[in-house]
């Protein structure tokens, strides 16, 4: 009974992220920006930094990416619901149990969350700034469900330097998890070692990029699908279908 209350509430967390960021995208199109963020710096608060299908990849210059990690890191609401988010999830499973399950256990998992959240994006933007790699997520410039999946997994584990062409393995955002694993672990009672909580982070940094470029690649579609059943006019925001 547990874990099905465990998934429902984590499914149904999951299906209001995703209906809220697409929302977020359509605000985004209706208003008029400045085109050079629109192009080159948007940030959907659910899945990061994205680069539009029709927007040209231009390497960053160091003041965009600081302007992009303080985005993505403190002024994007979504950090702090995603936050919260996992710290429902450990509540749920009461993780770690020496916190207990009242509020201060909560509490407790909030801060945790956020910190480590904070160290993982700013080791990520420091190592890829330092090196010159791509930190935004490219939509596929491809038709079809099965190549835009493809792109969406292969990029989750690849991407690429300062020239925008050539790849690089995508091991920034990897490295920072297990780091960010390996401090949060420090505070984090109940681990037998501090490795196990970075091997931990990044095994969910795996299948928590793929699942977040899945979410950016198709966002758009998600739009139009939200859009036709609620019956009200079809505004894609950045993809120019």
């Amino acid at each position: 009974m547990i874990s099905v209350v465990r998934r429902s509430v984590i499914g149904g967390c999951l299906t209001f992220l995703v209906a809220t960021s697409c929302a977020q995208e359509k605000t985004q199109s209706t208003g008029q920006p400045n085109p050079a963020v629109n192009t080159q710096l948007p940030v959907n608060w659910l899945y990061g930094a994205y680069i539009p299908k029709g927007a040209p990849l231009v390497a960053l210059t160091g003041r965009e990416r600081f302007k992009l990690y303080l985005r993505q890191t403190y002024t994007t609401p979504g950090i702090y619901i995603k936050t919260g988010f996992f710290a429902m999830h450990d509540q749920v499973k009461n993780s770690p149990p020496a916190w207990g399950d009242d509020f201060s256990g909560f509490a407790k998992r909030v801060g945790s969350n956020q910190a480590t959240n904070i160290i993982q994006n700013s080791f990520t933007s420091l190592g890829q700034g330092m090196v010159g790699w791509e930190p935004r997520y490219d939509r596929c410039r491809c038709a079809g469900g099965w190549a835009r999946l493809r792109h969406a997994f292969i990029r989750n584990f690849i991407t690429y330097d300062r020239s925008e062409r050539s790849i690089r393995p995508n091991i920034m955002p990897f490295a920072a998890a297990f780091g960010a694993g390996v401090i949060g672990a420090t505070w984090n009672p109940d681990n037998p070692t501090i490795t196990v909580k970075g091997y931990q982070s990044v095994i969910t940094q795996a299948w928590v990029g793929v699942l977040i470029n899945d979410i950016g690649e198709f966002a758009p579609d998600i739009k139009k699908k939200l859009s036709r059943h609620k019956g009200g006019p079809e505004r894609l925001a950045d993809e120019g279908h």
